[in-house]
């Protein structure tokens, strides 16, 4: 297998070449250019896996070069370095996740030679980007009908992975988010980003739905039907205007042995803007019959405080977005705390997402966050192996 590439951007002749030599120490291929015409004949012609650009730069800064990018459909990991302050970094790496583009991370000058290694580790550890050629005929990537999900779903290619939530200050496991995954028998693996979009632009949402909430009913009732541990679904908001719901999913509850108050709907404040007189009406019924309800993502749309007012929610989820950066950015950092702080003055659970490392973990337990969930504690998976997990962990 050939080695894998990385091409540096940076007008500093002495950082680039830094880079490179820290690159080049953990087995890369490694090039360093200063102009960005360099960069991007280079480009076409080393295929890099890996991409570390400088934002200021005295011909086109790095945000253009980004775009750029994003309109070539660059596949190649992203890692974006700068002496600007963590705002500027912060918005540049969502901006450019925005466009669509891969970032790994961003990094401050002058740089660490312990966290550029990081990055660059992590980077090599994704998959190999394809190449431009191999990526316009990638399977997964061939349009999704509604024929495809309907076979699917006769088929039953769709299956449930479960990610443990636990507790902040004891580490003791709270219950498990159901995350549905499809395997496609010739093109594999389907993101649900993909196929969710799909299932409510044609009207199947209903029936996946419905096919995840049986998938996951029956696991959690034989694996966990003696104990208080709690299981959380997610609800698209084109269910918001199905006002058969809250009876539907009641009639699931008792249909597998499953006590409604141990069911955790999570739903985007974006549930709440299909309808928002019907929503509000759905989401206090879910309520009167005991379902808890989580607002996920909160704090990345324009809406959530006033949703978290006017909804009756039990739950807050804090994004991920800010829970991977609140140790390196002060901003996160803070967004974070208020969103804890916030949760817990109007009475909710807080939950943090995307917890990579233990020094994350323990700072969410320091600010009162009520429980977590992330790589650092466990990948989703399969049922067997997550009851497998905890019989481990106990």
């Amino acid at each position: 297998m050939p080695n894998r590439r990385v091409l540096i951007l940076d007008d500093d002749i002495d950082v680039g070449q830094t880079i490179q030599w820290m690159a080049e120490s953990l087995g890369f291929e490694a090039e360093c250019v200063t102009h960005p015409y360099e960069f991007f004949a280079k480009l076409t012609q080393f295929v890099p896996d890996i991409i570390t650009i400088d934002l200021v730069m005295p011909e086109l800064d790095g945000i253009e070069i980004m775009r750029v990018l994003a309109e070539r459909k660059c596949q190649a990991k992203i890692i974006i370095s700068s002496g600007m302050g963590t705002r500027v970094l912060d918005a540049a790496k969502r901006s450019a996740s925005e466009h669509g583009l891969d970032i790994v991370g961003i990094i401050s000058k002058p740089i660490s030679s312990s966290a550029l290694r990081l990055l660059v580790g992590e980077g090599s550890q994704r998959d190999h980007p394809p190449s431009i050629e191999a990526r316009s005929v990638l399977p997964e990537q061939a349009a999704i009908t509604k024929a495809d999900l309907q076979l699917a779903l006769e088929n039953k290619e769709f299956w449930i992975a479960y990610q443990p939530k636990i507790r902040c200050k004891s580490g003791a496991l709270a219950g498990f988010e159901a995350l549905v995954r499809w395997k496609h028998p010739s093109r594999g693996a389907i993101s649900p980003d993909k196929f969710i979009p799909v299932a409510e632009d044609t009207g199947l949402i209903g029936q996946l739905t419905s096919e995840i909430f049986k998938q996951s009913l029956v696991w959690f009732s034989d694996a966990f039907s003696k104990n208080g541990l709690k299981l959380s679904l997610n609800l698209s908001a084109k269910s918001f205007v199905d006002l058969r719901l809250p009876d539907y999913l009641s009639e699931l509850c008792r249909e597998y042995h499953v006590a409604e108050e141990r069911i955790v709907l999570e739903v985007t404040e974006n549930s709440a803007m299909v309808d928002p007189l019907i929503s509000l009406d759905l989401m206090t019924r879910l309520r009167v019959k005991g379902f808890e309800l989580s607002i996920d993502d909160f704090g990345t749309g324009y809406s959530s405080m006033v949703q978290l007012v006017r909804l009756p929610f039990s739950e807050i989820k804090v994004d991920r977005s800010f829970v991977m950066q609140a140790l390196q950015s002060r901003e996160a950092g803070t967004v974070t705390k208020s969103i804890i702080d916030l949760g817990h003055s109007l009475g909710l659970v807080v939950t943090a997402e995307g917890v990579e490392d233990l020094d994350t973990l323990n700072y969410l337990n320091r600010l009162g966050c009520d429980l977590a969930q992330g790589y650092f504690i466990a990948r989703p998976m399969p049922g067997e192996a997550a009851s497998s997990w905890l019989a481990q962990r106990t």
